[in-house]
């Protein structure tokens, strides 16, 4: 979620009702007391600080510590350790996933950042190098040991990319077996998936995470209460959701009005332009519509349309466009 999870992302998740909780995209913690210009971007905790995660990225567990302490004063839900990215730039540095390679290693970092916050601390996961279960519980059950308060899981080996489904016996298997909250992450791709994994019988796991459907669908969340509980409403901003019947779908149970993505996309547009630094302008729009762009008919055209644009005006001119000539959307 590097480049996606930022303020203007998490407004526009919120402007449909929102979710539980937020996470920011990586920080890296050596960045942070590095003086540079770009840190306080990733430190904006907003539109809901209560209710944003600090993630923060590591090979060092002395700058890792000191971030943990910088953080925990401010105001947050908890603070992340990511331990389960496997980005070839981050795991060569020992950090990310690469944490996971050594237990005693991970346990003396959570021991070491435990004394430092009053915050909610978790790690993110893998589940290790191989499937190896027996290992990955012996990971987690240190850290829990050392004061590690929830664990989240994507349940996909550190080498593995997204082709393969995320083996969801594996988010089961941990929660049956630790005493702390145990969370899952991966291949939740509707809001029909996403009530299936939050069911309320709690035998799956404790908690549901997930990414890049948030970043194509940001009513995900909104769509997903309407299906679980559709006597629950909550009224939508205006210009967001349209009001003509032929945008009603009827669901098992009960009706969602889905978005104007017109609406959707330049909203979008005003959040990160208000919300983050030009230098960062093209690059996370880029991001965004590489997932958004699948909701349209010609969405790979749209976004490749999009690429080309070197301004955020730009791009609102091009969506303008896209949707006068294309009313279906």
């Amino acid at each position: 979620m590097a480049e996606l999870s930022h303020r203007a992302l998490r407004e526009l998740i919120e402007s449909f009702g929102g979710c539980d909780e937020y996470f920011t995209e990586m920080i890296s913690a050596g960045a942070l007391f590095g003086g540079g210009s770009f840190e306080k971007w990733y430190l904006d905790a907003g539109p809901c600080p209560e209710r944003t995660v600090y993630q923060l990225v590591s090979a060092d567990a002395e700058q890792l510590a000191r971030a943990v302490v910088l953080l925990d004063g401010r105001e947050c839900a908890g603070i992340d350790i990511n331990m389960g990215c496997s980005a070839p730039l981050i795991r060569k540095t020992g950090a990310g996933v690469a944490w996971m390679a050594d237990i005693d290693r991970a346990g003396q970092l959570i021991a070491r950042l435990r004394p430092l916050t009053r915050r909610r601390l978790s790690v993110k996961l893998r589940t290790g190098f191989n499937d190896d279960f027996d290992y990955l519980l012996r990971f987690c059950r240190r850290l829990e040991a050392e004061g590690l308060d929830l664990v989240t899981l994507h349940p996909r080996r550190a080498s593995e990319k997204f082709k393969r489904r995320a083996r969801w016996d594996y988010v089961e298997s941990l929660k049956q077996e630790l005493s702390i909250p145990v969370a899952g992450n991966g291949d939740i791709d509707s809001a029909e998936a996403l009530v299936e994994k939050a069911r309320p019988q709690g035998s799956l796991c404790d908690a549901v995470m997930l990414g890049r459907a948030a970043v194509q669908r940001p009513w995900i969340f909104a769509h997903a209460q309407a299906l679980a509980a559709p006597s629950i409403s909550s009224s939508p901003r205006p210009g967001i959701f349209r009001r003509d019947s032929e945008s009603e779908r009827r669901f098992p149970s009960g009706t969602f009005r889905l978005p104007n993505l017109e609406e959707t996309a330049l909203r979008f547009l005003e959040l990160l332009a208000r919300h983050q630094p030009p230098e960062f302008h093209i690059s996370r729009a880029r991001r965004f519509f590489g997932f958004f762009c699948k909701n349209f008919k010609w969405g790979t055209w749209l976004a490749n349309s999009l690429n080309r644009e070197e301004s955020l005006l730009g791009m609102e001119e091009v969506l303008r466009k896209y949707c006068r000539e294309n009313e279906e959307n």
